[in-house]
């Protein structure tokens, strides 16, 4: 009886328009709030922060950045994990060249900087849409690959290839390097990500994302009623390659520490980040999440049970997930193609009816 809209009222049209109207939702958004900030930085481990909590929190990030593209501007991108390459190797860049400025500066240069490259690889938008713009992006990612292989000044001339980390810190704390705390990489990503899924959320609620949702239901008509398609294509690849850009510079810099292009930031990143915000939902800020916490606890979930548990070989477990994230896929898009996010849309209908018959 708690999730109610009765006895809730609103007294103006912003209290009436905002993200949680039902003050039970607004309740369970700063619980998780206080659970996010207040207690996981106080009794994280080294292991929780590897395998689950930063790998998440990235993740996420990059899932928002191509759900605002994707889910909600319509335009298909398999180039996810060659602009979280941009994103790296500009950090890095920025990491070497000027280090004496705050390495939060950098990671948000990084991310201005993937942005006009996204620009630049979304410009094909404009005269082509659905598979063919896929090829596209798919094409960017082999390009960028090649690109970072190919040109030394990209990592410095290094005799291996590799990229490394250098330490810096923040306030006198260590955000990169070998001797960061747990707890402070967790922080650093944790408010990194709530700042983007807050600019995401009033951004795809706002002007501009009406505009994207209506190029995405159907271009011609948005034209028709005074939708610029040049603007809000490029606006949608600017912005979401903002974001996944970010994620780049943190997985490299925060979570990964070295990275080597076509290992880190091959292919199957980006078909990794695209079966996120299948599974998650398109069009959803929380199916992104949904989607990078299942795709990120299901490994940990079956190396624990398979491997450490049954005992069986860690390539069959590995295998095991593979199928399982291809069934997961397949049923998403036959029985329920808005993934996690409508399972849960439906639910929360439920509880606002409850216990009278649907």
């Amino acid at each position: 009886m708690l999730y109610r809209e009765a006895g809730d009222f609103k007294t103006s049209y912003r209290d009436d328009s905002q993200t949680f109207p039902i003050r039970f939702d607004r309740m369970r958004y700063y619980a998780v709030l206080v659970v996010a900030f207040g207690i996981i930085p106080f009794v994280i481990n080294d292991y929780w922060a590897n395998a689950v909590f930063v790998p998440f929190l990235i993740y996420a990030i990059a899932a928002i950045g191509l759900n605002i593209l994707t889910g909600y501007c319509g335009q298909v991108s398999l180039g996810t994990g060659g602009f979280m390459a941009v994103g790296a190797y500009a950090c890095y860049k920025l990491m070497t060249s000027f280090p004496e400025i705050n390495i939060l500066i950098h990671v948000i240069l990084a991310g201005g900087i993937t942005a006009a490259v996204g620009v630049l690889f979304g410009l094909p938008s404009l005269r082509i849409k659905g598979f063919y713009l896929a090829v596209a992006t798919l094409a960017a990612q082999f390009f960028l690959v090649w690109l970072f292989n190919k040109v030394p000044w990209f990592y410095n001339y290094s005799a291996s290839g590799q990229i490394s980390a250098p330490e810096r810190t923040l306030f006198g704390i260590a955000i990169t390097g070998a001797g960061t705390s747990a707890w402070a990489k967790y922080l650093f990503c944790a408010v990194i990500l709530f700042a983007l899924a807050w600019l995401a959320r009033n951004l795809t609620r706002g002007a501009l994302g009406r505009q994207w949702m209506a190029i995405r239901d159907m271009d011609i008509a948005a034209e028709i009623i005074g939708v610029n398609p040049l603007r809000a294509k490029l606006s949608a690849f600017a912005v979401s390659s903002f974001f996944i850009g970010i994620s780049g510079a943190l997985f490299f810099a925060v979570y990964l520490g070295a990275a080597e292009v076509g290992e880190s930031f091959g292919i199957n990143k980006s078909f990794l980040v695209l079966f996120m915000i299948i599974i998650g939902g398109l069009g959803s800020i929380f199916g992104s999440f949904a989607g990078a916490a299942f795709l990120v606890l299901l490994p940990v979930f079956l190396k624990n049970v398979l491997v450490g548990q049954l005992g069986w070989p860690t390539d069959l477990a590995a295998h095991i997930e593979l199928m399982i994230v291809g069934a997961l896929i397949v049923i998403f898009l036959i029985a329920e193609p808005h993934g996690i996010n409508q399972l849960w849309r439906v639910t929360k209908e439920k509880l606002r009816l409850w216990p009278f018959p649907h």
